[in-house]
């Protein structure tokens, strides 16, 4: 489910669930538990993000989405803002190798890291929730605030488009391009840098920048995320979600 490979002063957790590691509460979970893990060990490694073949993580699990029921609803929920939160607000250096498509709650965990290199190949990025029908968690729209290029923040929410790897560059989502096959080098090189810096000093600046969006976060989760999960529970959105499950899984639920 994951991985985690240590590399001196790296680990590297790599997703590996499924065939396109579709976000569950069990991945979710797992990775939360991972994430503390790291950040409670004395040895301060900074963490490179990757996935599993061609695909970084194609977003939340849709089937489980629309079985799971109420209660899995808001399972999901809680486990996707518990986990967006430890990546968002980790310590140390975290650093995304996206390797293949990361869409939805996977660009969303990609932008939660703090620098972002895609390899060269087919893969896509982007969040197309809202083409879906689908409202995002307060935390997750105030990531996507804090990582996309300000001009193109509404063009990414709005038309929910996925990029290539040249598009994506140029609107800011990721900040390099490498080719797939120094791309986990790569990540790890840039983790390498950042984690040589002072810690107690990566942190402070860390926080400076990052803490705002996680107040501004709680504070709009109080007011949104109860109708956020209304709108997931509502049966127009739950037919558009199984509409697009049947277009693109090729299956009907």
């Amino acid at each position: 489910m994951i991985h985690r490979e240590d590399h001196a002063s790296v680990a590297v957790l790599r997703l590996d669930h499924g065939k396109v590691s579709a976000l569950d509460v069990d991945l979710l979970s797992a990775l939360a538990d991972q994430l503390g893990e790291i950040e409670r060990s004395p040895s301060g490694q900074s963490v490179v993000l990757t996935g599993t073949g061609s695909t970084f993580s194609a977003g939340v699990d849709l089937v489980q989405f629309l079985d799971g029921g109420e209660a899995y609803l808001q399972d999901l929920l809680r486990a996707m803002t518990r986990t967006f939160a430890a990546l968002f607000s980790f310590p140390r250096p975290a650093i995304a190798a996206v390797n293949g498509h990361a869409i939805a709650g996977g660009c969303v965990l990609a932008c939660a890291c703090d620098y972002r290199i895609m390899g060269r190949g087919p893969g896509k990025i982007g969040v197309p929730e809202l083409r879906v029908g689908i409202p995002f968690p307060a935390l997750a729209i105030e990531i996507l605030r804090f990582a996309a290029s300000t001009p193109h923040l509404q063009e990414l929410v709005y038309l929910g488009k996925t990029y290539e790897v040249d598009e994506a560059y140029q609107r800011g989502l990721v900040d390099e391009i490498a080719d797939l096959e120094t791309l986990l080098d790569r990540a790890c090189g840039v983790a390498e840098r950042l984690g040589s810096m002072p810690p107690a000093r990566f942190q402070i600046t860390k926080h400076q920048l990052r803490q705002p969006s996680l107040d501004r976060a709680e504070r709009n989760a109080r007011e949104w995320d109860a109708e956020v999960l209304r709108a997931w529970k509502d049966p127009e959105t739950r037919a558009a979600v199984r509409a697009y499950a049947e277009a693109t899984l090729g299956r009907r639920r």
